[in-house]
């Protein structure tokens, strides 16, 4: 076995480390509703947000991109050296967030972080291989890497707006939205779309050229156009209710286009039964987020969602929970970098379900004046504590295959 995968299965039980402690800080927020907690909200949300995005997804995601596309580049060293200092970076937000929030030292490790993303972009840009670059893997990879790039933007104006406008100003949540927007719905969920056609293609399944090109030019347009769903909130010029729904239009057709594409290459023969279902379930858990972003360009719905925060939790929830975690276990799987515990799956997934439900029946709540069952918070807890069990399972079970 080659030494470079060793290091990153280390690489990826790093990852799933960093997704327990996501799961265990859930817990601690849920507790506040009810409990008192000897530390700042904010700043652990801040600290879960953070590690989640960076800790669990990033280092997942470009983890496969480097044993995928560069395995053979001869850079190893440098991949290396990108790799623990963005570990060091990371530590540094997940020590100094909890204490302080958006303050001194945790903008230093932020910004040291966006700084160690553009030379892993820059890695991949210029030392893939020419055979992989007229993939069409490789396109979704290398757009995906743009966006996240693009994304960086909303962490960059967060510095003048807080000093100039400060945090209650509308164009402070904009760059938040515009981060969290090219995160989710570009650099994510692309790169993921790009590791699963690497996968048709190292397995020779035939794709239409045509076909990829309908679905790239869709996908990119609709990205653009789905970020004004973001700013509906602001109640702006009509021009941006219809932009937001041409986008989420257009949305549904590329993802239409990318499931025909996958379906008549036939993906799932070469997938092994669990991670296909996983992708199955998350396939139609992307439907419903597809048809979510549709109904939130609609004025009413729009302003709904903003006024109804349990709404936005749960949509961030069921985009990184239901879609973007279980796609990432199920490659990780395929590309055997971790061993998948369907016991440890199966307790996450079901504190997925039963945490959704509550946080959309509670919204629901909100939005009917509904009378709020009492103690729903602490079933909301109870739930979120299936979350570190599920993924310390998963975590504990992967590290026992691995000794």
């Amino acid at each position: 076995m080659r030494i470079n995968m060793i290091a990153i299965r280390k690489h990826i039980s790093l990852a799933l480390g960093y997704f327990f402690l996501v799961a265990l800080l859930g817990v601690v927020l849920r507790l506040f509703s009810f409990a008192d907690v000897p530390a700042t909200y904010k700043f652990l949300v801040h600290t879960h947000s953070h590690v989640a995005l960076l800790g669990w997804v990033y280092v997942g995601l470009t983890s496969l991109i480097y044993i995928l596309f560069l395995e053979d580049a001869g850079i190893e060293r440098v991949y290396r050296r990108i790799f623990w200092f963005t570990q060091f970076t990371i530590l540094g937000m997940l020590l100094s967030f909890p204490f302080q929030g958006y303050a001194l030292f945790s903008i230093v490790f932020s910004t040291l972080f966006l700084v160690a993303s553009y030379f892993f972009a820059w890695m991949v840009f210029k030392k893939t291989p020419e055979e992989f670059k007229s993939r069409f893997s490789y396109k979704c990879i290398h757009a995906s890497l743009i966006y996240m790039i693009a994304s960086s933007v909303g962490p960059w104006a967060l510095g003048g707006i807080m000093s100039t406008l400060g945090s209650t100003s509308i164009w402070y949540k904009l760059a938040i939205y515009f981060y969290l927007h090219f995160q989710y719905n570009a650099w994510f969920v692309l790169a993921l779309c790009g590791i699963l056609f690497f996968i048709a293609e190292n397995n020779k399944l035939k794709i239409s050229r045509t076909d990829f090109k309908s679905f790239f030019i869709f996908i990119n347009i609709a990205i653009a156009l789905t970020f004004f769903l973001s700013v509906l909130w602001t109640q702006p010029n009509t021009i941006f209710y219809n932009l937001a729904g041409i986008g989420a239009v257009l949305q549904l057709f590329a993802f239409l286009k990318f499931y025909n594409i996958l379906k008549h290459a036939r993906l799932g023969s070469v997938i092994k039964p669990f991670p296909r279902l996983l992708l199955i379930i998350s396939g139609w858990l992307l439907v419903v987020k597809l048809l979510a972003q549709l109904l939130s360009a609609l004025p009413y719905f729009a302003d709904l969602a903003y006024k109804t925060p349990d709404f936005v939790i749960a949509y961030l929830h069921w985009v990184f929970l239901g879609l973007i975690s279980p796609v990432l276990l199920a490659l990780l799987n395929h590309f055997k970098l971790m061993k998948l515990s369907k016991t440890g799956f199966w307790i996450f997934f079901a504190g997925f379900l039963f945490t959704e439900i509550i946080l959309i029946f509670r919204g629901v709540a909100m939005w009917q004046r509904w009378t709020m069952p009492e103690h729903l918070s602490v079933y909301l807890f109870a739930g979120s504590c299936l979350f570190p069990i599920g993924i310390g399972w998963v975590f504990l079970n992967n590290l026992r295959a691995k000794s």
